[in-house]
């Protein structure tokens, strides 16, 4: 694979992308690079306030796509169904979903619902907005896909099913983790299941943007007042990081480019898959488990109360390689 970059996304004038947690970081590379290639970008962020002031800093440069900003959030199971029902009467196509929001290795917190912060957020919060927006994914001619932004750590995740919300034991990390690692079971799941469905327009696929300076890095410390751990972090952003822009590339190679198999997993190619252009990438044989995968997809059917009209997948059907 070549050196790829967003000069070489396709004309995506008439399509409609939804980015989850566009006003900072990777999804606000991702809105601003999806725009400039044509696309009316939903930018679902918890803020709307912050929403509306990224989306004026990207009009700004009068980018042939428009953009719209639309209340998420991720850690609320109603605001999710609020923001799809939204969504789905203002909108009767989408091209991609980006599950890019997310929350890293902060002091232990629950969401609105009770679920652990880090998996509530990364991970059901996104399951359930996806669930929602099947039918409309299904219905959209041509291909779409849904696009799920993981993290190198997901390597290091086990999930606990005995201790889902790490309520007898939390460790923010170990936290991070699973919920980055139930990302990619579920990402690869839904392919197995799109799939045994016969589903040949919807894809789904797995990324990571390496090591990228964002504000991901900086709300640990902040939230647990480590000014020492905040300025450490600092350092080491500026200097091993990629820029955003280039963190965000994977995200954006695997919703656009043209003859991506479901099922695959997108990062940088160069040191260590920390840094450098997106080429396709191995995630972890935990992350191909499809037994895990279908126990973690029953869970989080009970969990959100959002079920897909999808069969239980057959053992080989997306199961890549490991």
């Amino acid at each position: 694979m070549s050196e790829w970059t967003t000069a070489q996304m396709p004309d995506l004038s008439g399509e409609t992308v939804i980015v989850t947690g566009a006003n900072s970081g990777l999804g606000f590379e991702g809105a601003r690079a999806f725009a400039d290639a044509g696309a009316t970008v939903v930018m679902a962020c918890r803020s709307v306030e912050r929403g509306e002031s990224a989306a004026d800093e990207i009009r700004r440069d009068a980018p042939p796509g428009a953009l719209s900003v639309l209340e998420l959030d991720l850690a609320n199971l109603d605001s999710v169904a609020a923001f799809a029902e939204t969504f789905t009467d203002e909108y009767d196509a989408l091209r991609a979903l980006c599950n890019n929001a997310g929350v890293m290795a902060v002091p232990r917190s629950e969401t609105d619902d009770g679920f652990e912060m880090q998996l509530g957020v990364n991970h059901l919060g996104h399951f359930a907005l996806t669930g929602h927006l099947l039918d409309t994914l299904r219905d959209t001619d041509g291909e779409s896909r849904v696009v799920t932004q993981s993290s190198g750590l997901h390597e290091n995740g086990e999930i606990d099913f005995s201790d889902l919300q790490s309520e007898r034991d939390y460790g923010k990390w170990d936290a991070y983790g699973q919920s980055k690692l139930a990302n990619l079971l579920v990402a690869f799941e839904l392919d197995r299941r799109l799939d045994t469905a016969g589903v040949d327009g919807v894809t789904s696929v797995g990324c990571h943007p390496g090591y990228a300076d964002t504000n991901l890095q900086r709300r640990g410390p902040e939230q647990a007042g480590s000014t020492l751990r905040l300025a450490m972090m600092q350092v080491a952003n500026a200097v091993f990081a990629q820029d955003a822009a280039t963190g965000a590339l994977p995200m954006l190679y695997a919703a656009t480019a043209p003859d991506l198999e479901g099922g695959e997993y997108i990062g940088p190619s160069g040191f260590m898959n920390m840094r450098g252009p997106p080429a396709e990438d191995t995630p972890s044989r935990r992350s191909r488990d499809p037994e895990r995968a279908r126990r973690l997809w029953d869970v989080s059917e009970d969990l959100t109360g959002v079920t897909y009209d999808l069969p239980e997948a057959t053992a080989t059907a997306g199961a890549g390689d490991d």
